[in-house]
């Protein structure tokens, strides 16, 4: 699964990247980001006229949800099933977009022991994850909720390359600058089947970081620090 990844690169570093404007968005470094926050994603604008960026809650509420709670248990969504589960089928056809990201984490353990470990491209650089969003509108509105519809997404992941296995069976789908087009423009879904596998595990590289990160309200640098005799990143 992917269930913490991190954006400490500034907007004006990636923007042009993913082809898109800034306009009034913030880019402050995050070290934790954590199911339930918003994150920043690419997507087609309305009317397929070029790509926005927009920030969007990471748990998907699909359309026909009663109750937006749902979002804890669709946090990721798994590749090999996009076409058949009800809640991904609509979004995988309509609704794809990419979340920003230059790092993320996964745990190796039992419960209890688990140990993160901090995932990043070689060159430190920014990378596009699949995902899928969905635009809800609350049935009554309830006490807290923000007015207007709420704007949902999950990530997509796929089988762990060699060096993600070695700690977790399960990783983001990062696609290939060359790729995102493709991801968020196809009409027919045959054209993802290809994008749909592991990104290459040697434009990886891994090493374990203290356990400060956690907890989902630590938000700073301490989070990426390599463990106690980590060694190099492999």
């Amino acid at each position: 699964m992917c269930g913490r990844f991190t954006l400490r690169t500034p907007g004006e570093k990636w923007a042009d990247l993913f082809d898109v404007e800034l306009g009034g968005a913030t880019t402050l470094p995050r070290y934790n980001i954590a199911p339930g926050q918003e994150v920043p994603a690419v997507r087609r604008r309305r009317g397929g006229a070029g790509r926005e960026l927009v920030s969007l809650r990471w748990g998907l509420v699909p359309a026909w949800a009663k109750d937006p709670r749902i979002a804890n248990r669709l946090i990721n969504a798994r590749a090999e099933s996009l076409t058949e589960k009800p809640a991904f089928r609509d979004a995988y056809r309509d609704r794809r977009c990419l979340l920003v990201a230059d790092g993320f984490y996964e745990w190796h353990g039992k419960p209890g022991t688990r140990r993160p470990h901090y995932y990043r491209l070689g060159d430190g650089g920014v990378f596009g994850m699949a995902a899928l969003w969905e635009r809800w509108n609350p049935p009554v509105p309830s006490p807290g909720m923000r007015p207007g519809p709420l704007e949902t997404c999950t990530i997509v992941t796929t089988e762990a390359n060699g060096l993600v296995r070695l700690v977790h069976d399960r990783m983001p789908l990062i696609l290939h600058p060359r790729d995102h087009q493709l991801w968020l423009g196809a009409r027919d879904l045959e054209e993802l089947t290809g994008l749909l596998r592991p990104f290459p595990a040697n434009w990886l590289v891994s090493y374990p970081v203290r356990s400060h990160v956690n907890d989902a309200n630590h938000e700073d640098p301490a989070c990426i620090e390599p463990a106690e005799g980590a060694g190099d990143p492999v």
